[in-house]
């Protein structure tokens, strides 16, 4: 009996131990590590190209050495002295999309990726990891960050760009920042720009659970210049000088509005308090992307453009997966059918459990037919992820299948809301 009482006081004090206090171990500022990942389909490798200071940390200050997805990609980082866990966090990336390409197979290029972490107040351990969608380690990289080191860049103490909260909730330490940024808008169309950072504001609480949960955040609109009015469209041999350099045709498909210069967009945001970000492109032709953990950017004068901000939106911030599907999508092999995505609303049936199966009733059929869509709004239809077969999607539609669709479905709002809570209890 004695011995069990030890043995569980030991216990005790290491679960203690472990859940961190983030004065601790952080000080109120960020730092940004700015990483270039390159390679091709056989070999990548992730360099380190700068380490910056931004005076605010904005980021959550508990859970601090867990994840609420696994991404395609997780930084942990570690007291140098103690090995021990003190932060982490899970991300996808462009580079990672583009390996499932044609192009990736004769062609190595590098990519821009920059992460917010906790500014450490003892030297760390950073270790960065890429998966492959089979789950599997394609590259990691560890590198030591010494906080006093007067190479690390400050920024955002002198020059700040003109923004203006939309929606202020709270403090950056009790809510979740989100900063919307203006790309191919000049000097003289900010006005336009704040009108149409409004209406991404107002089209996203419009959905639940960002509607119930409002109060848990903060909108700070952010004109960041650009030379030229618009955005550059290849196809169409229209090349512009904007703030964060986008572009249509990405991965030579028409509709995939990103850009690979994202330390333009983290320059343009420092010194403002922010976690996620979305990117409003001047440009009423349609189109968008949303990559987890890294932005959201869109098209601002389509007709579509309010169902498409809050679709993208559901991808950078909630994690979620695209539940439209068609045979010819240059991105291929993205869901290998006998291992279970990451994202909480689609699933390959290898480990349904972990996704929505607690949401069924008793008597629903897998798969269900789509006959049945009336009497299951809560399913497993076949057909997600740019596949029509082996992967499944919790309802018939849904904001993340169709723009014409007005909610996301119960399974996506579950998801979205976890994550919220994730960041704001």
């Amino acid at each position: 009996m004695k011995h069990f009482y030890c043995i569980l006081l030991s216990l005790l004090v290491i679960t203690g131990s472990y859940a961190q206090n983030f004065s601790d171990h952080f000080l109120d500022k960020t730092l940004r590590v700015d990483y270039i990942f390159t390679g091709d389909v056989n070999q990548q490798a992730i360099v380190l190209d700068e380490l910056s200071e931004l005076p605010t940390w904005a980021g959550r200050r508990h859970h601090l050495s867990e994840i609420p997805l696994e991404g395609n990609g997780q930084i942990i980082v570690k007291d140098l002295s103690t090995k021990q866990c003190i932060y982490k966090t899970s991300f996808s990336s462009l580079f990672q999309e583009w390996l499932s390409t044609d192009e990736a197979k004769h062609t190595t290029k590098g990519f821009e990726n920059s992460f917010l972490l906790p500014y450490p107040k003892q030297p760390v351990e950073v270790e960065i990891t890429l998966f492959n969608p089979r789950k599997e380690v394609m590259t990691s990289f560890k590198h030591i960050v010494r906080p006093d080191d007067i190479l690390i860049h400050k920024r955002g103490t002198s020059h700040v760009t003109p923004h203006q909260y939309l929606l202020q909730s709270g403090n950056e330490k009790d809510c979740i920042d989100v900063a919307i940024l203006a790309e191919g808008y000049t000097e003289k169309e900010m006005d336009i720009f704040y009108q149409d950072a409004q209406k991404a504001c107002e089209s996203i609480f419009s959905h639940d659970p960002f509607r119930s949960k409002k109060n848990k955040f903060n909108i700070i609109a952010v004109a960041s210049p650009s030379i030229d009015s618009g955005v550059s469209v290849p196809r169409e041999n229209q090349w512009k000088q904007t703030a964060v350099q986008s572009h249509f045709d990405t991965f030579y498909s028409d509709r995939y509005l990103t850009t690979s210069r994202v330390k333009s967009i983290h320059n343009a945001l420092a010194g403002i308090p922010y976690e996620h970000v979305i990117i409003l492109a001047n440009t009423d032709v349609y189109g968008g992307g949303g990559i987890y953990n890294s932005y959201t950017l869109t098209t601002a004068h389509h007709p579509m453009f309010k169902p498409v901000v809050v679709h993208e939106f559901g991808h950078s911030f909630g994690g979620l997966a695209d539940e439209y599907f068609y045979e010819d999508d240059v991105m291929t092999d993205t869901y290998p059918s006998n291992i279970e995505p990451w994202e909480q609303n689609i699933t390959t049936l290898i480990d349904f459990s972990s996704k929505w199966k607690d949401m069924l009733t008793s008597n629903t059929p897998i798969p269900t037919p789509v006959s049945q869509k009336e009497k299951y709004s809560v399913g497993v239809y076949e057909g997600g992820g740019y596949s029509a077969k082996g992967i499944y999607r919790p309802a018939f539609n849904c904001r993340m299948k169709t723009n014409e669709h007005p909610e996301f479905c119960p399974v996506c709002q579950r998801a979205i809301s976890r994550m919220i809570d994730f960041y704001v209890p």
